[in-house]
């Protein structure tokens, strides 16, 4: 299916790896122009490389931390720069400490909220009058826990719904010339969960990295975690004119492993 995203331009943020990586692949296959971003400036040219193996579209890296105000501004500014407008935005952030709530102190707590609230808040803010222009998108890749919270992962579960509360609210105050959806992740085969799964390996817990991804996934209908491109070519689709009905919404992406009926 043609996605009909060729030409148009895009941001993802924290794209150097994982989930948002798979989502700026699956938007510059698509054609789309996308810049990816992420702090380490090697890791970010490598996912770059990568990313242009299989694009249509032109991919740019910039490099930002987005818990600083001024580098997020600053890569809607760069996107704006090299493609004359801004079409798309996707917000991505890495996930927080697991703590548990005795756990965790102040400075998490603000810390937590600063990456993965506030980052999206300037993004949206300064994004917004280009996406206007346009008819744009903005997608946020949250997580399943703002369905489900987990009690070992306190943080996630408490901080990311204040980013699903924005996402619903300006599925409404940006109407009708931008949607805004999210998408909430389960377990996907990201470096987060291969890591996990790698440390419980040498642990002697697992006497394989697939041994540790399925049990991961024993509790996942379908039997396995999900491919992040997966979640990548679902990101692509919310997008595009194809979803053009869409918005407002949060759409869990888990292999039918949560238990919550809605």
């Amino acid at each position: 299916m043609d996605l009909d995203l060729a030409g148009e331009a895009a941001l993802v943020t924290a794209s150097s790896s994982g989930l948002g990586k798979a989502s700026a692949t699956a938007l510059a296959r698509e054609g789309a122009d996308v810049v990816i971003n992420g702090r380490d400036e090697g890791r970010l040219e490598a996912a770059a490389e990568e990313v242009r193996e299989t694009a249509a579209g032109t991919v740019v890296p910039v490099a930002g931390d987005l818990t600083d105000r001024e580098a997020v501004e600053g890569l809607v500014e760069r996107t704006v720069d090299e493609f004359g407008g801004l079409d798309h935005l996707v917000t991505s952030a890495g996930g927080p400490t697991r703590l548990r709530f005795g756990e965790t102190t102040d400075e998490d707590w603000y810390g937590a909220y600063d990456l993965l609230v506030m980052s999206v808040v300037r993004a949206v803010r300064a994004a917004e009058p280009h996406l206007r222009d346009g008819g744009g998108t903005v997608t946020n890749i949250t997580s399943r826990v703002v369905r489900e919270a987990s009690p070992s992962n306190t943080l996630s579960s408490s901080v990311r719904m204040a980013v699903i509360g924005l996402e619903k609210t300006l599925s409404t105050e940006l109407a009708p010339e931008v949607r805004a959806n999210a998408v909430l992740p389960g377990a996907h085969r990201t470096p987060r969960i291969t890591d996990g799964a790698e440390a419980a390996v040498e642990r002697g817990e697992f006497d394989s990295l697939e041994a540790a991804l399925d049990a991961r996934a024993a509790d996942v209908p379908l039997g396995r975690v999900g491919d992040p491109m997966e979640l990548g070519d679902t990101v692509a689709f919310l997008c595009s004119p194809r979803a053009g009905y869409i918005n407002g919404q949060a759409i869990v992406l888990d292999g039918g492993s949560g238990a919550s009926n809605l």
